[in-house]
């Protein structure tokens, strides 16, 4: 039984290997004019590459796969008569070469039949290249091969993942998903539940059906704490079947087993994409936590309180950040794997920016590919409050390119908290009312403020014209009857704005 950590949880491996070639493949091509005159012809035997050696010993500079291209140059006069052959062969068997390839001329009329008997005794197939055919056009031919394989076989996987998904948003989603994975892999696909026993299960063939159960064994979380962590998945073989079982990323011993009759080298990709979609459909439903974040989003939608709610959700106190994607394009996928780095799952995905409620224990840091703009911590109450604040940060981040911002970042008591709070706002609506009219004047003054009266990161924060900016400030000046460049009306404007 062969156990691997291959596949973290709900982490999609990287697109399959590049399938080998199979021999018969290679002697079908009319323009190179192979012909097999020794060894076995079983149409299972693949080759990995092709390499060409005039050594008398391949052996060190072969990785193993290879069909082995030579023109007979290191053969000695005499070799027909001694063990060189044999030796030759061996080494090469040895080495885990596939084929041999001997070309015929300029060096040798024909294939040595030393060399066939030598082939035949160490069942290594011997391919006669003939005088026409150069040793490059054969190793290009190789190589197309296993290019058109590839793309059959990322075809084959992409198909599959779009089966999947589909079959993961249909009313039954755990068994058509099943369904589909036994489809893809001419096999069959179990879901094995916390104790062991098989929950659903799709697809045709009972071999290795006990195999299989034990092998989920392995990828099960053990509730020994003392015990060592279990592999993410394990594969093992039995007569007829190919096993395959991968743990899933619920936490919760929830486990896919997978049995075919072979196994190629994108089923792996396959199974995983489909233990990250089991993954998502089990763990959440069965977990309290996406019970109780389900109810808290029933009572909000019928009118509750968000401090009634918020007790469901497991914490008092919460920040708000709001994020923006380094690059333009922003998906589903994307959003919720920054929830998760976050450590919530409770995401807003809009078109400009992806809104995630943390708590605020879980103090959120950098993260990479995107800018954050962080509110302070907040009673469920304030929620709107600290909505404003993240979006307020995230701009002035984005302008300064900046990867996170918070709130008050610079926590150092000022003077402005010697003044009632009820004192300072009230003066700061007198002083403002000449803008409060226009929140879009409001907003370019807070940020032009924010920024040093730099017009070039306001208009990158606000994201208009450099010339709008200016524009805006003008008016600010005129309706406020100030003059903007006296750092003290600055500062009480700034002071006036931090209390709206």
């Amino acid at each position: 039984m062969e156990e691997t950590s291959t596949m973290p949880d709900l982490t999609i491996p990287p697109t399959p290997p590049t399938p080998p070639v199979p021999l018969t493949a290679l002697l079908a091509r009319e323009d190179l004019g192979l012909r097999q005159i020794a060894g076995p012809t079983d149409p299972d035997i693949v080759i990995h590459w092709a390499h060409t050696s005039e050594m008398p010993d391949p052996y060190p500079y072969l990785l193993g796969g290879e069909l082995l291209l030579t023109a007979g140059v290191h053969i000695p006069e005499a070799a027909g008569s001694g063990t060189y052959f044999a030796d030759y062969v061996s080494r090469i068997v040895e080495a885990g070469g596939v084929a041999l390839g001997f070309g015929v001329a300029p060096v040798h009329d024909t294939v040595p039949r030393a060399l066939v008997a030598a082939c035949d005794h160490y069942d290594l197939p011997l391919l006669e290249v003939p005088p026409p055919t150069p040793f490059s056009r054969v190793a290009r031919a190789v190589w197309q091969l296993m290019a058109q394989a590839r793309l059959a076989e990322l075809r084959r996987v992409t198909e599959a993942q779009q089966s999947l998904a589909a079959a993961a948003s249909r009313p039954d989603p755990v068994p058509s998903v099943l369904r589909q994975l036994a489809q893809r892999v001419s096999g069959r696909a179990v879901l094995y539940g916390p104790d062991g026993t098989e929950i659903a299960a799709a697809g045709r063939g009972a071999a290795g059906t006990e195999a299989l159960a034990e092998l989920a064994q392995v990828v099960r979380p053990s509730e020994t704490p003392a015990s060592a962590t279990p592999p993410a998945s394990a594969t093992d073989t039995v007569p007829g079947a190919h096993l395959a079982a991968y743990a899933l990323g619920t936490g919760q011993g929830f486990v896919l087993g997978v049995a075919a009759p072979h196994r190629d080298p994108g089923d792996h990709t396959i199974a995983s994409v489909a233990a990250v979609l089991l993954s998502l459909l089990t763990g959440e439903h069965q977990s309290r936590t996406g019970a109780n974040r389900s109810s808290a989003l029933v009572r909000l939608l019928l009118g509750a309180a968000p401090e009634e709610v918020a007790p469901l959700l497991g914490t008092d106190r919460w920040v708000v950040v709001h994020a923006a994607p380094d690059t333009p394009v922003s998906d589903p996928v994307a959003a919720s794997a920054l929830g998760a780095a976050l450590g919530s799952a409770l995401i807003d995905l809009t078109p400009e920016v992806v809104r995630v409620l943390v708590p605020a224990d879980r103090e959120p840091g950098p993260q990479p590919g995107w800018t954050l703009g962080v509110s302070a911590p907040v009673a469920p109450q304030d929620w709107s409050a600290a909505d404003t604040q993240a979006a307020r940060t995230l701009a002035r981040a984005r302008a300064t390119r900046a990867p996170l911002v918070r709130h008050g970042a610079a926590g150092r008591p000022g003077l402005a908290g010697l003044l009632p709070h009820g004192e300072a706002e009230a003066h700061a609506r007198t002083l403002l009312a000449p803008l409060a009219a226009s929140p879009a004047l409001t907003e370019t003054l807070r940020t032009w403020l924010s920024l040093h009266g730099s017009w070039d990161r306001t208009a990158v924060a606000l994201a208009v014209h450099r010339n709008t900016v200016r524009q805006r400030i003008a008016r600010c000046a005129a309706l406020l009857d100030a003059d903007l460049d006296d750092p003290d009306v600055r500062m009480e404007l700034w002071f006036g704005l931090r209390h709206l």
